[in-house]
């Protein structure tokens, strides 16, 4: 194996150990010490476990769509944070807290719906003439973003403060009240789309040097772009409907793998275990960053991705990109 290839596969691993890292300390079995009391095991098996499981799928399912976006749009902006997807999914789940009391299926249900229904927008509005520009599909995204946006905030105005409190929790992105049926959620999500998308990530290669050079070699561009966008907007829509809209993991985990494993193209599955692992260790930190507080999770990603966005639009603006 050359050193070409060896380097992704080592990324991979070391991807692999930091989470399992972060994993077991966001477990910390040792302050069980003296054998697990029923209590123990309820801590366990009910908070601890399901937190961890789904930091661990909606990590990757966020940080793969990311991948897919910035593919598909060929350009590093392109997320669903960026496109408008996380703001939709959050004007659903407000309607949903607003509207329906807030129970956790409803405002699930409501923040996938919202997130599938702005995707949908925006697709179509920048569909013309049958074909969707990368970055006619950004510029109508972050339009798109800004509406839903303020649409968010007038919903936390008119809300009571009970419902108020909750909903800018959720929009802030939080793991607290994970639950294995939100597991199974998001799981099943990346069992059937992950799989779809690794299998097109040759394809979407050929698909980021143009449309016209992808046509010339018998690529349908156009096909390929809406069942690649669908299965990362689905991804990010059942990460979101969970976690609330935790910002900027699907922005920077592509990012950092391609800079990781020095490869070109979508880099699919270290982008995915990378995101996991941030998400690991953005957990982690917001439990122990201040002294007897919790953060909600995507205060952390928050922070650390709006200092790396900064890095790569000063970097993009030195190599003349923007």
């Amino acid at each position: 194996m050359t050193r070409r290839h060896l380097r992704p596969t080592l990324v991979c691993l070391a991807c692999i150990a930091f989470g399992v890292i972060a994993a077991l300390l966001t477990l910390n079995l040792s302050q069980f010490s003296g054998g697990l009391t029923e209590a123990d095991v309820f801590v366990i098996n009910q908070l601890l476990l399901p937190r961890i499981f789904t930091a661990v799928l909606a990590g990757a399912a966020l940080a793969i769509a990311g991948a897919v976006f910035q593919s598909v749009t060929r350009n590093p902006l392109g997320s669903p944070d960026v496109l408008g997807f996380t703001q939709g999914a959050a004007t659903g789940a407000l309607i949903g807290i607003t509207a329906f009391g807030g129970g956790v299926v409803a405002v699930g249900a409501s923040a996938w719906i919202g997130a599938v229904g702005s995707a949908v927008a925006v697709y179509l509005v920048a569909r013309r003439g049958g074909v969707t520009g990368g970055a006619k599909l950004v510029l109508v995204g972050i339009g798109i973003a800004t509406i839903l946006s303020g649409v968010n905030e007038y919903l936390i105005t008119r809300a009571n403060i009970i419902d108020a409190a909750a909903a800018s929790l959720w929009i802030t992105g939080s793991l607290d009240g994970s639950s294995w049926s939100g597991v199974v959620l998001i799981g099943a999500a990346v069992t059937l789309l992950v799989p779809l998308l690794i299998l097109c990530s040759r394809p979407l290669r050929v698909l980021e040097l143009g449309d016209d050079l992808a046509t010339g070699l018998g690529l349908r561009g156009e096909k390929l772009r809406l069942l690649t966008l669908g299965a990362a907007v689905l991804l990010a829509a059942s990460a979101a409907s969970q976690t609330g809209p935790v910002a900027f993991v699907a922005l920077c985990a592509p990012h950092l793998a391609r800079a990781s494993t020095r490869r070109t193209g979508p880099n699919l599955v270290p982008t995915l275990l990378l995101g996991a692992a941030l998400m690991l260790w953005a957990d982690y930190l917001s439990q122990h960053a201040i002294p007897n507080r919790e953060l909600p999770v995507g205060v952390v990603t928050g922070v650390l991705g709006g200092g790396y966005l900064v890095y790569l639009l000063v970097h993009q603006r030195k190599i003349g990109s923007i």
